[in-house]
């Protein structure tokens, strides 16, 4: 059956029925409608006086016609729009920065909205939204093999308690990301509290590469770096290298238990917007990889009230 709006005279018996304490599946009945239809009817057009059939029907006129209006936004704050979403940033992120840094009042509803106006008429806005395709979750090691072949690990039991609090900067989660047909890997690593990023195109995923590229990206930061928790891969099998050139510990996560580093699972996602599953990591370089740091760093995000890993992790005592 064709859904059509109620009429007023509809409308009038719903108040009618509602007077003699009529229940919602008998209105329905004796209107044939839809129980649903006059839940939302009636959800929607109570007022403070109960619901009263002229002005339900005000409320229905006024969302009709508001409903076809086209969306429209000042120059300044369409330009501002535009030039966050081509920096991948969500509708929420740029409601919430414009609301608090710019001054703007617009609800990031409206701005799903203009995306869907943008490419009714051929615009390509939409693709830089975060795609919902499901991810794969990663197996970390290879059953006894794997954890035979690190020696000397320190699990994360015991790792500091503090550490799971996120209160103070310098405690790291590690991981890393293959190419197609497993050639060439880009290291994640994410401050537990700010959610700074640091990334690191490696040719391979021998430990030997993988320490090298770790230690070269956070020895700029090593005074902002006390514990890194890694997974049992065996690219990881340096890790005294690394504790030693980083003046940092290394604890690795039970294997098998992806939750324990579940930061950096978050953040592999986010480096997969730009680096998809059977990417050839062969046809990108380092500055690509910059590039992509310097964007996750630079977004604003909700668990940090909005502002961005640049802020917290580098205004941090």
């Amino acid at each position: 059956m064709k859904y059509c709006q109620l009429t007023p005279n509809e409308r009038f018996a719903i108040y009618l029925f509602l007077q003699q304490n009529y229940s919602l599946t008998e209105i329905a009945k004796s209107l044939n409608r839809h129980k649903s239809t006059i839940s939302r009817e009636v959800k929607r057009n109570t007022g403070g006086r109960g619901y009263r059939y002229k002005q339900a029907d005000q409320w229905a006129e006024s969302r009709r016609i508001n409903s076809k209006k086209h969306i429209k936004f000042i120059p300044e704050v369409k330009a501002l729009v535009v030039n966050y979403l081509k920096e991948d940033w969500s509708p929420e992120q740029i409601s919430a920065y414009l609301h608090e840094r710019k001054s703007h009042s617009i609800s990031h509803e409206t701005i799903y909205k203009f995306i869907k106006h943008d490419r009714m008429f051929g615009g390509t806005l939409y693709k830089h939204l975060r795609q919902s395709n499901r991810r794969r979750r990663k197996k970390y090691g290879s059953g006894t093999n794997a954890k035979g072949t690190i020696k000397n690990r320190v699990f994360i039991k015991d790792r500091p308690k503090s550490v799971e609090k996120r209160n103070r900067i310098g405690h790291w989660e590690g991981d890393t990301i293959v190419g197609k047909n497993h050639k060439g890997s880009i290291v994640t690593l994410v401050e537990r509290k700010s959610l700074y990023v640091k990334l690191v195109l490696c040719k391979d995923r021998t430990s030997q590469i993988v320490t090298k590229g770790i230690n070269k990206i956070l020895k700029n930061v090593s005074d902002k770096v006390t514990t890194i928790t890694v997974d049992n891969g065996k690219e990881f099998s340096s890790h005294q290298d690394i504790s030693k050139t980083l003046d940092a510990k290394v604890f690795f996560a039970d294997p098998y238990s992806f939750w324990q580093r579940g930061i950096n699972e978050s953040i592999n996602g986010l480096v997969r917007q730009y680096f998809p599953k059977g990417s050839d990591f062969s046809k990108i370089t380092q500055k690509d990889v910059e590039k992509v740091e310097r964007k996750l760093n630079s977004r604003p995000r909700k668990t940090l009230g909005f502002k961005t890993p640049n802020e917290i992790f580098w205004c941090a005592s």
